[in-house]
């Protein structure tokens, strides 16, 4: 089926210009868009206070497409960067989020959105953006086009025996966007390869202690070639806790199952190396053969993939001699390698030189990307990478940025502590994003006694996890006294082991509300703060693990220190850092971490505004930050003036108060100062005692290993000397017989020698009496002749 013009879409968002932007005359401001896991980007211009962008940015897609992702709230994510163009360094300064379930067709005006995490804390910089929905005119163009017929099966595999295997090699099709894996007249049906780097373990291990890393801050990657595309990650710094975000690198293939099968088979290993510059510190091989079995049609249901944590090897482990680590400290990185069959209703309804739609909210594979936009952006500038036409769909749209929508017309969290209050300037302070909304104005009359307080959260850090497997954590916790039912959340969820403090991001908010100390008192001794620590895990429900409570009284004992505010009025501050238990939510209540935070709460003095005007709708004006209208009392002179009202006595009380407010400005810049530069030298000693501790580790599982080879080598020196006595004592015990053998030998020869003479002896003695015998009788016989 043809889809219609009308069903096909552009997205298109127009960044017009900036306001309230510091100069920087060597940096160049761009705000790089991404939807979808598509990235685009204007062209680089000077960054003045009121930099123009004039850029118009658009994505193709369908209305079937457009209704998914409206359902799944994807966001549309612009992130502002300053360029150095002597450095060539590129540093963010913030982003905005857009809301795709508010895009319509009917052209509507631009808004100006403040930048989020703004890294200017002393400038409210804005960017004027407009979004709009529009009819794709190209459309009528591709959707008239027909498609070719599958081949028929007897063909096919007539065509796979007669096919030489050394001539299956994938060829780039740049018009199309895909790789051509056979035959284009008989190999006609559509795939998806994807390589996803989920995650990696025990990376110090590959480091030698004699290698010698760069002396600046070295950065290490993933390599791995994609049919003949270099693919490589974004680089991390921490060895001991690389923290990256998983990737995958996506080709769209054209080819048969049966046809492809052939070509992984003869296809070496997928080799992806752990990268320092130029140096590769070690390597894993996935043989890619298993994805495809021959004759089986397991991929016509279902992607087949190969997934698992896969050891890395060092390069030439048998030239080193590198002794076998144990199993838990052996260096591993997570793979999944995905092949599926792209559905025919995609291939009909989305040109391929567009992203494709996700087929599964899990799943977004991108189409490779043409050496041409095609209208897709309508600057002067193409950001759309053209090597190999890989497409990484990394940072996909998270639950935070979700929720960021929901919020942040509400209480506003605080991206980061060094920028004050939230709220620290109450008259005419409204939403950017209420200027096209109407406002119906109700009048609350304030308490003459009020003050105006200001109460920050800072939930610092988390450790102690006593959870026996890995969570991703965010806090989450809500306090309506202080004017806000919306619950307040960490984000984004960072991982949390045993025996590790985490420092939990973006994890500062401030409270701005008006009521009477009394009152305050009261509520923050009855009711403590409570904290619920989740884990979030992206396949099953979110889970509950423990609650901490923080009593908020105790910052009312704490010690009161002094400050002037905006006017010069003099305001109070008391803080209080501390750290508490989570205590299981399901069980005996057993501690299962500890949490630090700190809170502080600021007494601005009486509020000199009446009435206030306050909304109909809550979702525009945050938490205790409505529209004020002060209260003008008269003021009628007596006659004869004070001598405190004269001119010269107010000269010098302003003089004196001036310099006390310099006086407590420059102390607090000295504290900041202080404070900077002690938190960079705790995140240094803390970074270099991690890679001491790394260190010592590999050294231990080293010299462990050395000592087990040398304790065999001993037992085996032992036996061996244990056999050798044995063999000398059988020796000893073998001559000794033998010598004893042999004297009896010689004592019976010398015996029977003796005995031989002695009868020699005799026989010749009875021989002499024999012929003396018979010469007597001779002589008688011859005397009787």
């Amino acid at each position: 089926m043809v889809p219609r013009a009308a069903d096909r879409l552009l997205i298109v968002v127009s960044i017009l210009e900036g306001r309230y932007f510091p100069k920087r005359p060597k940096h160049m401001l761009v705000v790089e868009a991404k939807f979808d896991g598509e990235q685009l980007a204007t062209d680089p211009v000077e960054h003045t206070d009121q930099p123009e962008f004039a850029t118009e940015l658009a994505w193709e897609l369908d209305r079937k497409a457009l209704h998914q992702h409206r359902l799944q709230r994807t966001p549309i994510k612009l992130q502002c960067f300053a360029l150095d163009p002597v450095f060539s360094a590129k540093e963010n300064i913030g982003y905005i989020v857009l809301d795709l379930r508010t895009v319509q067709e009917k052209k509507q005006a631009p808004k100006w959105y403040p930048l989020l995490s703004n890294k200017y804390t002393k400038f409210k910089s804005e960017i004027q953006v407009g979004v709009v929905l529009e009819t794709d005119s190209k459309a009528l163009l591709d959707g008239f086009k027909a498609k070719e017929a599958p081949p028929r099966e007897g063909k096919a595999s007539a065509l796979l025996s007669g096919l030489d295997p050394k001539s299956i090699v994938p060829v780039l099709n740049e018009e199309e966007g895909y790789h051509q894996i056979g035959p284009a007249k008989y190999c006609g049906d559509y795939f998806v390869l994807s390589v996803t780097i989920a995650f990696a373990t025990q990376l110090e291990q590959l480091v030698p202690s004699t290698m010698r890393l760069p002396e600046r801050q070295p950065e290490f990657f993933f390599y791995y070639s994609l049919l003949g595309n270099d693919v490589t990650n974004e680089p991390f710094t921490d060895l001991i806790n690389p923290n990256f975000e998983p990737e995958r690198a996506s080709v769209r293939i054209r080819s048969t199952a049966d046809v492809l099968q052939l070509y992984l088979c003869l296809q070496p290993k997928l080799q992806i190396h752990l990268c320092c510059g130029d140096q590769s510190l070690g390597s894993t091989e996935i043989t890619l053969s298993g994805l495809l079995k021959r004759g089986s049609t397991e991929i016509d249901q279902h992607p087949v993939a190969i997934e698992g944590a896969f050891v890395l090897v060092p390069p030439n482990r048998a030239k080193q001699k590198l002794p076998q680590l144990p199993s838990d400290m052996t260096p591993t990185v997570g793979v999944s390698v995905t092949l599926q069959r792209e559905s025919v209703s995609a291939q009909a309804l989305i040109p391929l030189n567009s992203p494709t739609g996700p087929k599964q909210p899990q799943e977004k594979v991108l189409a490779p990307v043409s050496g041409k936009p095609e209208g897709l952006q309508r600057s002067s500038q193409n950001v759309l990478s053209q090597a190999g036409h890989l497409s990484s769909a990394e940072d996909e749209a998270t639950e935070s940025e979700v929720e960021s929508l929901k919020f942040e017309k509400g209480t506003k969290v605080k991206k980061n502590a060094d920028n004050g209050p939230v709220a620290a300037s109450w008259p005419n302070h409204v939403c950017a994003s209420s200027s096209s909304e109407p406002v119906s104005a109700q009048k609350i009359v304030i308490p003459a006694t009020s003050h105006h307080f200001c109460f920050s959260v800072d939930l610092r850090s988390i450790r102690g996890l006593e959870v026996g497997f890995p969570i991703n954590c965010i806090l989450r916790y809500s306090y309506p006294f202080f004017g806000s039912a919306a619950p307040i959340m960490t984000s984004p969820p960072v991982e949390v082991r045993k025996n590790m403090e985490v420092f939990l991001p973006q994890s500062y908010c401030a409270f701005d509300f008006a009521t009477i100390p009394h009152q305050l008192q009261d509520t923050f001794y009855r009711l403590p703060l409570l904290v619920e620590l989740w884990h979030k895990d992206k396949t099953a429900k979110d889970l509950l693990l423990g609650v901490a409570r923080l009593q908020l009284s105790n910052v009312l004992a704490s010690e009161k220190t002094r400050f002037l505010g905006g006017n010069g009025e003099q305001c109070w501050r008391q803080t209080c850092n501390e750290t508490v238990s989570v205590t299981a939510a399901q069980g005996p209540g057993n501690v299962i971490a500890e949490l630090s935070y700190a809170i502080t709460l600021e007494d601005y003095g009486l509020v000199k505004t009446q009435e206030v005007l306050v909304s109909d709708s809550s979702q525009c004006v945050g938490a205790g930050q409505q529209k004020h209208v002060p209260h003008i009392r008269p003021h009628s002179p007596g006659n004869n003036p004070e001598p405190r009202e004269t001119l010269e006595y107010k000269a010098a009380l302003e003089l004196e108060m001036w310099k006390e407010m310099q006086e407590d400005i420059f102390e607090n810049q000295l504290k900041k100062k202080e404070m900077a530069h002690m938190q960079a030298l705790a995140e240094e000693w803390k970074k270099r005692d991690r890679e001491r501790e790394a260190l010592v580790k590999k050294k231990v599982a080293e010299y462990t290993v050395l000592e087990e080879q040398l304790q065999k080598i001993l037992k085996d020196l032992d036996k061996r000397e244990r056999q050798l006595f044995s063999a000398e004592s059988e020796l000893q015990r073998v001559k000794k017989e033998l010598q004893a053998e042999h004297e009896r030998s010689l004592q019976e020869l010398q015996d029977s020698v003796r005995r031989a003479r002695e009868e020699c002896t005799h026989q010749v003695e009875l021989e002499r009496s024999k012929i003396k015998q018979l010469e007597e009788d001779k002589l008688r016989l011859q005397q009787q002749v």
